[in-house]
């Protein structure tokens, strides 16, 4: 079985749009130092690690000259990576993990599968209320980058909602809730949980 000794990553990402570093430790308490120049992202990532009991650290700096895109998605790739490589053969894990979590009006149900087999599901539908400090739609690139290079199954509903903070917030707090499911042992595993002996 892993040990929390063996669930940390470093990763170092650099090109012409972004140069990002990332410090994760799956085994930790919710401690934060995040800093990607765009304030509302900032505190979703710590929403993120605190509710996922995840160590993180992630520093970004980006062509926000240009918009928020490239920042967001190269984190999720970055980050996608820290988790692959923390996980390392994922042996005795639980592998798949699910979370519903309210945020005032809305309410997010997040369910996800660590199979190596990437896929995202994005079921959130237009909020009501399109202004906001965060474009809904730059957090749909953010988890489609993080599933990819994570090796997830997420599928991500939004299962009502109005305000687009809250919309996102919820997101952001399920996938943590579930993720820290998923990566986390059960004694009864010896190697991975699947039928095919692999992952």
């Amino acid at each position: 079985m892993g040990s929390s000794a063996d669930r940390t990553a470093s990763i170092h990402s650099k090109t012409a749009e972004t140069d990002i570093s990332i410090r994760l430790n799956l085994d930790g308490s919710g401690t934060h130092e995040i800093r990607t120049g765009i304030g509302f992202f900032d505190h979703m990532l710590t929403l993120f690690a605190v509710h996922g009991l995840f160590d993180l650290a992630v520093r970004a700096d980006g062509d926000l000259h240009v918009d928020g895109h490239h920042t967001v998605e190269d984190v999720g790739l970055a980050l996608g990576d820290a988790f692959d490589a923390a996980l390392g053969d994922r042996k005795s894990i639980r592998r798949y993990g699910h979370s519903i979590v309210p945020m005032d009006e809305s309410l997010a149900d997040v369910a996800l599968d660590l199979s190596r087999r990437p896929y995202l599901v994005y079921g959130v539908p237009e909020p009501k209320d399109p202004g906001g400090p965060f474009d809904i739609h730059l957090a749909k690139e953010f988890f489609r980058a993080f599933s990819v290079r994570g090796g997830m199954n997420l599928h991500i509903r939004l299962l009502y909602g109005e305000n687009q903070h809250h919309m996102i917030e919820a997101i952001f707090k399920a996938t943590g809730r579930a993720l820290d499911e998923a990566v986390s042992f059960d004694r009864r595993i010896s190697g991975v949980r699947s039928s095919k002996g692999v992952l």
